[in-house]
């Protein structure tokens, strides 16, 4: 009769079904805030004695730099000098939107190395303008229409400026064969190779048709 009641909450220890519910589901909430809070302010860590100094001249300019040896072509043009002109596509050396030239060559930018692209000459498509003017390859594409959602045409015309200065008079077929290596998904081919073509008269008069 004055045997004191157990409380129905109470476990072994003294911890209460309640208690250890509460402490588990306040320990979940906090190891989730505090994995998105690490994944929001862990900044990219990157080893200063891992980096190498290049000299990259890109469009007349020279810039020196400090990169990892892992860091594409297409990564420091993009995210280390503002150049977005030249675009990411698949990454992988087939669509061909990071096209650029090195010392007058046709490259992918996403399958180039920034470390082998030093002491060559680069040029991206913001590289093709006189102030303000389009280069005749640029304008080609424009009055051809040759292009349709845009995101292959910096990739496009820079494949063309290669194309027309190792064959300034190409036919239409050595112009389809030239542009192979770039991939248009609004499908603009034939527009693209009248675009090269006019550009190509264009160029062989000294400027802009």
């Amino acid at each position: 009769m004055g045997r004191k009641r157990k409380h129905p909450e109470k476990a072994a220890g003294g911890v209460t079904r309640r208690g250890f519910i509460g402490s588990v589901g306040a320990g979940a909430v906090a190891a989730a805030t505090g994995v998105a809070r690490r994944g929001e302010s862990t900044p990219e860590i990157t080893d200063p004695e891992g980096m190498v100094q290049v000299a990259l001249r890109v469009n007349g300019r020279t810039h020196r730099m400090l990169v990892e040896p892992r860091w594409t072509l297409l990564f420091v043009l993009r995210e280390r000098l503002g150049l977005t002109g030249t675009k990411v596509g698949c990454e992988r050396g087939e669509c061909g939107a990071c096209t650029v030239l090195i010392d007058g060559l046709a490259r992918y930018a996403c399958m180039t190395l920034a470390v082998e692209a030093a002491g060559a000459e680069v040029t991206t498509v913001e590289g093709l303008l006189d102030g303000e003017e389009l280069g005749p390859v640029q304008k080609a594409f424009v009055e051809e229409d040759a292009m349709q959602c845009g995101y292959c045409t910096p990739g496009q015309v820079m494949a063309a400026e290669g194309l027309l200065l190792a064959n300034p008079s190409p036919t239409f077929e050595e112009i389809r064969r030239g542009m192979s290596g770039n991939l248009c998904r609004c499908a603009a081919y034939p527009h693209i190779v009248k675009a090269v073509d006019r550009a190509a008269t264009a160029k062989k008069k000294g400027g802009p048709q």
